[in-house]
């Protein structure tokens, strides 16, 4: 199951590297969904690697790695949906996020993490006729595939 769990760390590596490389060389900013799709990539790799490190109760990993990645297909999802609203039913552009959190509207910042924003539903980059959200539902989707198999199997 350690190969499984090694798997699944360098897929969830290699996807958070892939994010800031877009952000850092290509210079795409992030919406605050996208970072709540990172959070859960992260979450997930952190859970294989600990696995990895603890050597025991692999169920407990592979589930905790499922778990998160559905979160982030969930976030993708709602991400997707923002998308493909028309231009007159998109929710209006508030404050950036960072502004919520300096001046302590963590209720509003939280809202826009989970809920998302006008920001959120420009496509800025795709590939195969596939947006960011896109690829990252693909993806989570094949750790929690992946997680799941090796769930039962352990």
């Amino acid at each position: 199951m350690r190969i499984a769990l090694t798997l699944i760390l360098i897929f969830c590596l290699a996807l958070l590297g892939t994010a800031y490389y877009m952000e850092y060389a290509l210079g795409l900013e992030p919406c605050p969904m996208c970072i709540i799709q990172r959070i859960a990539v992260a979450l997930a790799g952190l859970a294989a690697l600990i696995g990895l490190i603890h050597k025991q109760y692999p169920k407990v990993y592979f589930g905790l790695t499922a778990v998160f990645s559905a979160g982030g297909a969930a976030s993708a999802t709602r991400h997707l949906y923002l998308q493909s609203l028309p231009a007159d039913q998109v929710p209006t552009c508030g404050p950036d996020l960072a502004y919520l959190i300096d001046k302590s509207y963590f209720t509003d910042a939280l809202s826009m993490l989970f809920i998302g924003d006008g920001n959120c539903a420009e496509v800025m980059w795709s590939l195969l006729g596939i947006s960011i959200p896109g690829w990252v539902l693909i993806c989570c989707g094949l750790v929690i595939i992946s997680s799941t198999v090796a769930y039962v199997r352990s």
